[in-house]
């Protein structure tokens, strides 16, 4: 799956998998060792995240149900958690280093098989 940056013609990341299942949320990346560029994961439903027992950094992009960046965390490290973020539905979870500013709050996404 990929995710486009609407607002900015950019893609944001196209090798993007689903988690949507309890189990897939609660695992996420765990027991990786990095992200490629262009990998990533999309959690749904989910408004905070965590990099407990993580091994590297992670940007993060929290969507509202109307497709509508409400927050992003770009180089979030090991061992943080993320402020909740009301109204997120979806988190996108990419490489960290990788969004490099190009997303911000406000700007639409979309989501492409």
């Amino acid at each position: 799956m990929k995710c486009l940056n609407k607002s900015n013609g950019k893609v944001i990341a196209d090798k993007l998998v689903l988690k949507a299942s309890l189990f897939g949320r609660l695992k996420g990346l765990l027991g990786t060792s990095g992200l490629k560029e262009g990998e990533g994961i999309i959690l749904k439903p989910c408004a905070q995240i965590h990099t407990f027992f993580m091994r590297y950094p992670l940007d993060a992009i929290f969507v509202s149900k109307d497709l509508k960046v409400l927050s992003v965390i770009e180089n979030m490290r090991p061992w943080r958690l993320s402020p909740f973020v009301f109204k997120a539905l979806y988190t996108v979870e990419v490489a960290g280093g990788s969004l490099k500013g190009g997303v911000k709050a406000g700007d639409e996404v979309s989501f492409v098989d």
